[in-house]
Formats: C-alpha cells, structure tokens, sequence
C-alpha cells in the first residue's frame, strides 16, 4: 500500500535501494544501468525504480536534498517496504589537498551539526556509522571499478549547503574527516533506529571554495558530472550484487535452542573420580 510520500505497492522495490539525491540521477541509473526498468513511484516528482543489475533485483529513489527530506523516503522504505540496504550514491564537496575531484569516498561513519540523531537518541551523541558489510564490499568493488582514488573514513553531514562557519573546513581537515555532504548521517540514523543496513559512496564533484587550499573552487560542470559519478554508481551496484548474494547464502535461523539441545547430547560425559 502507498504512503504519504512513496506512490509504490508492497513488494515494488528490491531489497537493496540506491539514494540519489536528484530525480534525475535515479532516472539516469535506472535507464543506464537497469535491465527493464519499472518506475514504481512519483509522488511529487521523486522517482523511484526497479529493474535488475546483473540478474539481481534492484531499485533506486530519488531523495531530494538534506537529512529532513533523506530521511522521510529512507524511513518508509525500511519500515513499511521492508528495503534492507539503503545505498547513498551522491555528490561531496573537499576541502583538503589529499581528496580530489572525482575520488571516491567510501562513508564508514558520518558527523554532523544536525540534531536529528540526538532528538532520537536522548539527547546523547549517536555514533552515525555505516554497515561494516556494506563497507567492505564497497571496499572490494572500488579496487576493481574506480579509476580514481578511494577513499575510506568519515564524513561531515550538514544541514547548510552554505556553511556559515568559516572555521569549519580546517577543523574538519585537521580531524582527518574526508568530504562534506548533507544525508549520511541521518541515513545511518534511521537504519539503526529501523534494523536497515546502510551505506554512503560519495563523489568529490568540487572543491569548496574559500576552503584555504590551492584547488578551492575547482569543480565539475553539469556535464561532466554525468559521467563522472559512473565509477561510484557501479560500485553501489556491485555492493547491491553482493549483498543479495550473501542474503542468499545466509542460514535460515533455526528454532531457539535447538542446536543448544543437540550439543548437549552429543557432548561426552565427564569421567568419574
């Protein structure tokens, strides 16, 4: 049944979904990507897919900018389609000399000036990490795929594209956290809060400006990007392929305690003294 943001039926999407942030990057993967592509969803213009990558089921959904509007289409997609990975394929900005134009980050963990993890986490500070599966399978498939440098750490998630704190960048810098983006951290959220797994793969399309380094304001055009962030799109793909596999292999669980049961007849008796 549709909800208020997702136009879908029970059983429209796969079990591992891409999360692009623009509508027109999830239509891109889809058609570029997908063997027969099925648009499932278009309420208020978020579209969403599913078709197969090498012959696994697989969709993509559009989730507009930021963590208000990420974590909506994030939420209903575990709690009422029952998606078990969420992959976040999107732009970063850097702001360091050791990250580049079009690198890879793979986020193993996301900070934030948000406050949307303490409002649900008691007011504490929730570590924001990403499954430690997912990781290493985005890990393997960059060694393979990626013609540009991976990375692998964590990332800043903010609320302002436009960042008021001139500060920031070199303290981001300074604690070795690779990339600003505006949606891990509320997505890393929301899975640990629902049971999902979830995951982050940016491309580095610019530089902040003003940024203190060299290349600040280097950046992608429009068209560019359009081929630029293929590298990342596949390894999400790849990760997606993966994770179906494993779900695949995976025991079924078996009644409590019977394995317990069975140890204990089978283990020897002790010897008499």
């Amino acid at each position: 049944m549709p909800t208020v943001h997702i136009g879908a039926e029970k059983g429209d999407f796969a079990e591992t979904v891409l999360l692009p942030g623009d509508p027109l990057r999830a239509k891109y993967i889809a058609e570029t990507f997908f063997t027969k592509p099925k648009l499932v969803t278009t309420v208020r213009n978020v579209l969403g897919y599913t078709g197969t990558y090498q012959g696994v089921r697989v969709s993509v959904m559009a989730t507009g900018m930021g963590i208000p509007s990420s974590s909506i289409y994030c939420t209903e997609l575990i709690r009422d389609y029952g998606v078990k990975n969420l992959i976040r394929v999107g732009s970063a900005g850097a702001y360091s000399t050791k990250v580049n134009v079009r690198d890879v980050v793979i986020a193993s963990g996301a900070c934030t000036d948000s406050t949307c993890n303490r409002m649900r986490f008691g007011g504490y500070d929730f570590a924001a990490i990403a499954d430690w599966g997912l990781v290493q399978l985005a890990t393997e498939a960059a060694a393979k795929i990626n013609n540009y440098k991976t990375h692998i750490g964590n990332i800043f998630s903010s609320d302002h594209f436009y960042h008021p704190d001139e500060k920031l960048y070199p303290m981001l810098n300074k604690m070795q956290v690779k990339c600003i983006e505006m949606e891990a951290a509320g997505m890393y959220g929301v899975c640990a809060e629902y049971g999902g797994k979830g995951l982050a793969i940016c491309t580095i399309t610019d530089i902040i400006p003003g940024c203190g380094i060299p290349t600040a304001g280097q950046k992608l055009s429009s068209d560019q990007r359009q081929t630029a962030l293929n590298d990342m799109i596949k390894i999400g793909l790849a990760v997606a392929v993966g994770a179906s596999k494993q779900s695949a292999k995976s025991p079924k669980a078996s009644k409590p305690g019977k394995k317990a049961a069975k140890a204990i007849k089978k283990s020897p008796k002790k010897a008499k003294k």
